[in-house]
């Protein structure tokens, strides 16, 4: 994914005459610099002009080249974890080196965050030449491999036309969908839908959900594991079929390797048993190795999330015996607990009830973590609705039973940092319960 820069162009004409006026005043070597400078710009206008020069072809040359760049996964942010593809169009003849993007997204857009929450997030589709693309990865420590296609010259041409007829400003929009619609997913479809036959995969399905694969992703990063197992619910735990698990570009990348296109009429492929069969990638090269991936997100002496929900738990513990002994009861204590959980809660419902994700309804995570906590959380900071308070612990204790068999027999996968969280939760309303009439 990449972020898009806002008014690229507009600023690049401010900065070419700020630094041309600056030439024409400054002595060297400082003349020498800012021509540098007037140099680069022109250079980055002259890459926009032969993307554009592209929009105006029609057909490419014999050496042209269509490829799959699959960037690698990077730390710099979340939405790196993930990794990236891009369409690749290269003509030697032409001087036409352009990449085809549809990961671009702005965060400056109003309600940006709001809008990705709900669902409502739109990405484009926009064309850049090669070597902004590359260097910009490059930079990020991202492996970059081309996967050049194996097309016929009408394939190639008509996979260009309709990358730019889908980049014209009314078309490259297009609504989001983490799993179902984003910078991977299109580029598989835009080439296999101009492709004269079919596409088949030679690998075994493995067989494995969504959560698994962005679980690995996440592997050296516990706390956005952690955040991803709390907010996507059951249909996340679905298995993949084939076709959806081109979400995630390292999987595009491997199933890619190992297909064949069939050609029907044609003569047979050795090795193959259709009428005719050509491997889908002709050749596969780096382009850049990458720098690989930091060891482990705690590098910073971060506490992962299960060290920090048992470190709560033993607190919850530690107090909820002092009140035994004392015969006494902290309502603060409770209330601190259930207020968290109750925000936590609001962000759950938020999700499932009125975003528009797909994943994330059902989540039975919100037997635990529901706003109902906040309104439990007034009961409790209140003397004269103990009995209010009462009846509540009573319901959320029963919530919880109900989540503890639901952790063994609903095939949603709970991260382990939630047991000790849903514990701490157990045993306030558990022992208020038992002491209710001694309090």
């Amino acid at each position: 994914m990449t972020l898009h820069p806002p008014k690229r162009k507009l600023f690049l004409v401010i900065m070419i005459f700020i630094t041309t006026f600056a030439v024409m005043k400054v002595e060297n070597p400082i003349k020498i610099l800012l021509f540098v400078m007037l140099g680069m710009m022109l250079t980055a206008f002259e890459a926009d002009a032969k993307v554009r020069g592209a929009v105006a072809m029609t057909r490419l040359g014999e050496q042209a080249e269509v490829s799959l760049l699959t960037c690698s996964p990077s730390d710099e942010d979340v939405y790196t974890l993930y990794g990236h593809t891009a369409i690749r169009v290269r003509d030697p003849e032409m001087q036409l080196d352009v990449v085809f993007n549809y990961g671009i997204f702005d965060f400056s857009k109003p309600n940006f965050i709001y809008r990705f929450a709900k669902g409502e997030t739109d990405y484009m589709l926009r064309a850049c030449d090669f070597n902004d693309f590359f260097v910009e990865y490059a930079m990020r420590g991202s492996e970059v491999c081309e996967q050049v296609l194996n097309l016929h010259a009408d394939e190639k041409d008509a996979l260009l036309q309709a990358l730019i007829l889908n980049e014209r400003p009314e078309n490259r929009v297009y609504r989001y969908s983490f799993f179902f619609d984003n910078c991977a997913t299109r580029p598989a479809i835009m080439i296999e839908n101009n492709i004269d036959g079919d596409v088949t995969c030679l690998l075994k399905p493995d067989n494995k959900t969504f959560r698994d694969v962005i679980n690995c992703c996440t592997r050296e990063h516990p706390w956005v594991t952690f955040g991803c197992d709390l907010v996507l619910g059951l249909p996340t735990d679905r298995v993949m079929s084939r076709r959806e698990s081109f979400f995630l570009p390292e999987k595009l990348r491997e199933e890619f390797a190992n297909a064949v296109i069939i050609r029907r009429n044609k003569t047979s492929y050795a090795g193959f048993n259709a009428d005719a069969s050509e491997p889908l990638v002709a050749e596969t090269g780096i382009l850049s190795e990458g720098t690989g991936r930091s060891a482990t997100d705690c590098s910073d002496l971060t506490p992962s999330p299960l060290t920090s929900a048992i470190l709560l738990f033993l607190i919850m513990s530690i107090v909820t015996v002092m009140e035994w002994r004392r015969k006494t009861y902290f309502p603060v204590v409770d209330a601190l607990l259930f207020i968290p959980a109750g925000l936590a809660g609001c962000i759950l419902f938020f999700l499932s009830f009125i975003s528009v994700h797909q994943s994330i309804y059902p989540n039975i995570s919100l037997l635990w973590l529901h706003p109902l906590h906040l309104v439990g959380a007034g009961f409790f900071v209140v003397k004269k609705l103990k009995k209010a308070a009462i009846c509540y612990h009573f319901i959320n204790f029963a919530a919880i039973l109900v989540m503890i068999t639901a952790w063994f027999f609903v095939p949603q996968h709970f991260n382990i940092a939630f047991a000790p969280l849903i514990a701490c939760l157990a045993l306030r309303s558990a022992t208020r319960l038992k002491r209710k009439d001694k309090i």
